[in-house]
């Protein structure tokens, strides 16, 4: 086999990888992870898979203007994998630098394997060619979400809402959280990184993080800097009981413990709940693992410290999963809104007299942030709210609101972080 001939392979195997990425991202079944960890990415050699990931994270990233370019040039919609197809070859074009020669031929390549989407081969040429040969303009960044989001944001967040639509387009940087903050100076050199508020690191290395300096021997744990934040507002003190409910991938488990806690770490999910023994068991923290429905769980112990990092609609982790601005419907958030209510009032049961409670979502949504923190204290007269400070756990400054909660939006930060919303009660004593 030639030369050429190999690299056609491989760049076709990319392409096909990528395709099986972003579709299985929209799919609602797997979802991004598991497109990322799908063996067709997977088995590609490191160059391929980084290709690969970059083209499928960046049709995800640019969904609407690509849609909105191929709508233009399209009489009718064509079939899914069509359209998938067309997404695919014109994200190359558009932002990636490749020839268009070179991308229209291998997308014509791909359309070959598929039966639905090969007799289509001549739309499919005639689009490209036709795309690639129009000027590229600057996306206006209300056009990288769902209209019905932008509109959300903007009456949400006002002028805000452009610069935190804006980072959808953005490759996220990597953040760790220390196991001893004291270290944030050695590791911060051989890790080419930046020391962030908290302290966090924002990671200037690139690759597979099992090699980084640091992982092997369990100093630190992958974690954006905004998720590190309501771990340390309830202010650890060695010995406390902390209960860490919907703990699952870990992060906020690992903090508590390597503050001094005793922990017990609650997820209703038995598979998440691994990842989160995996990484008790890499940097040598202990904690108490119980697989159960935090709404559910029924324990006669109250804790020191509780968290709940609730379930939500996650439209502030975009960063990383931007197809969930595509999947949310406008009704998915009155479902999940319930379920945190239930989640925050069983979360209250757990609380010791003059213990704190700290609650947080990953949504930049309010129903799921400021409405729940009004609602819960409306109905439990027994907790007031505590207010952060003004910088507390490395929170920006401009996330601090009025009534003393954080509303951490992903442009509080230059290169960006998490959309977090974070509310610390005290229970009185």
């Amino acid at each position: 086999m030639s030369e050429e001939t190999k690299d056609l392979k491989h760049g076709m195997a990319a392409r096909k990888a990528a395709l099986q990425l972003f579709q299985a991202a929209l799919s609602r079944r797997g979802g991004l992870d598991q497109g990322l960890s799908d063996t067709g990415l997977h088995g590609l050699e490191p160059r391929d898979r980084a290709f690969a990931r970059r083209l499928g994270m960046t049709v995800l990233r640019r969904l609407g203007p690509l849609d909105q370019a191929l709508d233009a040039r399209l009489a009718k919609p064509p079939p899914a994998p069509v359209r998938d197809l067309l997404r695919l070859g014109l994200a190359q074009v558009r932002y990636m630098n490749v020839p268009a020669f070179a991308a229209v031929s291998a997308t014509l390549d791909l359309a070959q394997t598929d039966k639905d989407a090969r007799p289509f081969k001549g739309l499919i040429n005639a689009v490209l060619r036709r795309l690639s040969e129009e000027a590229i303009k600057d996306d206006d960044p209300e056009h990288l979400i769902a209209p019905w989001m932008w509109a959300r944001w903007k009456s949400a967040y006002g002028a805000e809402a452009k610069a935190i639509a804006a980072l959808v387009a953005a490759e996220p940087p990597t953040d760790i959280t220390l196991k001893d903050s004291g270290q944030a100076e050695a590791l911060a050199a051989p890790l080419e990184a930046a020391i962030l508020p908290g302290p966090s690191l924002r990671v200037g290395l690139k690759g597979d993080i099992s090699g980084w300096p640091g992982f092997t021997d369990g100093s630190w744990w992958v974690q954006d800097a905004a998720a590190a934040i309501p771990a340390r507002l309830l202010n650890i003190v060695p010995g406390q009981a902390a209960l860490d409910l919907c703990a699952a991938p870990g992060g906020k488990t690992l903090q508590l413990a390597a503050a001094g806690a005793t922990v017990t770490a609650l997820d209703r999910s038995v598979s998440r709940l691994r990842r989160v023994r995996e990484n008790l068991a890499r940097t040598g923290l202990k904690a108490e693992i119980v697989a159960a429905d935090a709404a559910e769980w029924k324990d006669a112990r109250t804790f020191d410290a509780v968290l709940l990092d609730a379930p939500c609609s996650a439209t502030g982790t975009f960063r990383r999963h931007p197809e969930t601005l595509w999947l949310l419907r406008p009704g998915d958030l009155a479902t999940v809104a319930q379920l945190q209510k239930r989640l925050l009032d069983a979360a209250a049961g757990h609380v010791a007299p003059g213990g704190r409670l700290v609650y947080c979502v990953c949504s930049l949504e309010p129903e799921e942030g400021e409405a729940q923190a009004a609602g819960f204290l409306k109905r439990h007269p027994d907790f007031t709210l505590e207010p952060a400070t003004p910088g507390e756990g490395g929170a920006p400054l401009a996330s601090l609101t009025a009534e003393g909660t954080l509303r951490i939006l992903p442009s509080h930060l230059d290169g960006g972080m998490d959309g977090f919303f974070a509310a610390r009660f005290i229970r009185n004593a």
